[in-house]
């Protein structure tokens, strides 16, 4: 496993992201060393959606209008229904994920995560997965959609849903070993 001492992560999310799919990666890269904040559009506190129901409350780190994309070495997306649907409609949360494309760094999404990523118009060309239902938003992008368990394209981690989270996990810490991704 990759050592991402001195490593930053940003783990951006909203009211409604699932819940194993940010406490499992999270648990993931601070024990490979990496130091994590959650960052939202909002401040205090964010509710988690566990399977059917709504689960933990999370304590926001960082504040979206707060942070710059520089402060950090790789972005995580956990998905959700409502967490992704919500990021891909603040025009400052597209912002934050294209500077993360644009400039090479790690970007991991899950599930409905690479909803975010349609919106940066910076997908096309480039080969991911997420959950099913997706998949034709994600073609209608540009993107080379693929039904597999953890799927990378330069940098750009994606999985399909929580039964893919020990790939996904040891891939993110992977490729954020690697650094940026010209």
């Amino acid at each position: 496993m990759a050592n991402l001492n001195n490593k930053k992560v940003a783990m951006l999310t909203e009211e409604g992201f699932e819940q194993v799919e940010l406490t499992s990666p999270k648990e993931a890269l601070e024990a490979a060393g990496a130091t994590v904040h959650i960052i939202s559009p909002q401040s205090g506190k964010i509710k988690a959606w566990d399977h059917t129901d709504w689960g933990i409350e999370v304590d926001v780190d960082r504040v979206l209008s707060e942070v710059s994309p520089d402060d950090y070495d790789a972005l995580v997306l956990p998905g959700g229904v409502l967490n992704p649907d919500k990021l891909r409609q603040n025009k400052d949360a597209v912002a934050f994920a294209s500077a993360f494309l644009d400039e090479g760094k790690p970007v991991a999404a899950i599930c409905h995560g690479p909803q975010l990523l349609i919106e940066t118009g910076m997908i096309s060309g480039r080969r991911l997965t997420s959950y099913p239902s997706l998949q034709t938003d994600l073609k209608n992008a540009g993107a080379e959609w693929v039904d597999e368990q953890v799927v990378t394209d330069n940098g750009l981690v994606t999985s399909r849903r929580p039964d893919d989270l020990d790939a996904f996990n040891a891939k993110t810490i992977e490729e954020i070993g690697e650094g940026v991704h010209v």
